[in-house]
């Protein structure tokens, strides 16, 4: 504060030197009003520098004073009301009900995962089984013979016939889809979730809960960015991005339980609505 009444008392109110006492001089009536300005006791600038002169000498009593609202930090955190009904117990439960939910569509988009998966692979273990399918015998005239089909042959059937109904489900797209909506939702609730936790108390609380919390949004956005590598075949990309998925959820299940006590936390210091 003193330096700042300072630097403002140099740059705007440079101090001149009191002239030495003189002979009076005679004021012609052009310079007159000039006169009377500068020794008039209601002159503007002199009350100004005055004024400053004073709170300079209180800069210590007014530093002591904004010292104690940066050592107090109730004064500055978001909590106290600001925020009405964002502090309240319906806007803190938002949070996980969202989460809880999008738990159970991590599941239903590993599922349809797994079947896209196994429309691949299907297509591979049918390419190997008629490997090992031998040739139809034929007479001599060159007539095939007729024999029943070998268990080769009814495995590549019934494979083949799985796979033509796995593809009625377009379990590719579908599962595009739920990746999409759960990494935008995801991220913009693990964000909300902070942002809610700050609205409530002012401040954020390092542990298990929001560590995992972010490296499941963390696992979210790698597991999507392998995406363009999957599409052109990339099987080390699509084992990987199982993997994080995988990972994302053992994450996820082992998040609840301090997901749990948080909640019932809210219960405990927030008040409806």
């Amino acid at each position: 504060m003193a330096a700042t009444l300072s630097l403002l008392k140099l740059l705007i109110l440079p101090q001149k030197p009191n002239p030495s006492p003189s002979k009076p001089k005679i004021l012609s009536p052009q310079t007159k009003p000039l006169a009377v300005l500068k020794t008039s006791p209601t002159n503007p600038q002199k009350l100004v520098t005055e004024a400053f002169r004073h709170l300079e000498s209180a800069s210590l009593p007014l530093t002591a004073l904004t010292l104690s609202f940066f050592l107090d930090p109730k004064n500055a955190v978001a909590a106290g009301g600001e925020f009405g009904i964002l502090e309240g117990r319906s806007f803190a439960l938002v949070h996980p009900i969202v989460m809880g939910g999008l738990f159970f569509y991590t599941l239903w988009a590993g599922y349809l995962g797994w079947q896209w998966r196994r429309v691949r692979t299907i297509q591979n273990e049918i390419n190997e089984l008629k490997k090992q399918v031998q040739p139809t015998p034929v007479t001599p005239e060159g007539t095939p013979v007729e024999a029943p089909p070998s268990p080769v042959q009814l495995k590549i059937q019934k494979l083949t016939e799985e796979r033509k109904e796995l593809l009625k489900g377009s379990y590719r797209d579908r599962h595009f889809n739920a990746g999409s909506i759960l990494l935008g939702f995801g991220v913009f609730e693990a964000v909300g979730g902070a942002i809610n936790t700050w609205f409530r108390t002012g401040k954020l609380f390092p542990g298990p809960h929001l560590f995992a919390g972010a490296a499941i949004t963390v696992l979210w956005a790698a597991a999507a960015a392998l995406v363009p590598a999957m599409q052109k075949g990339d099987e080390t990309a699509r084992n990987l991005h199982i993997a994080l998925n995988t990972v994302n959820v053992l994450l996820f299940i082992w998040q609840i339980p301090t997901g749990l006590d948080i909640v019932f936390k809210v219960f405990e210091f927030t008040t409806w609505p």
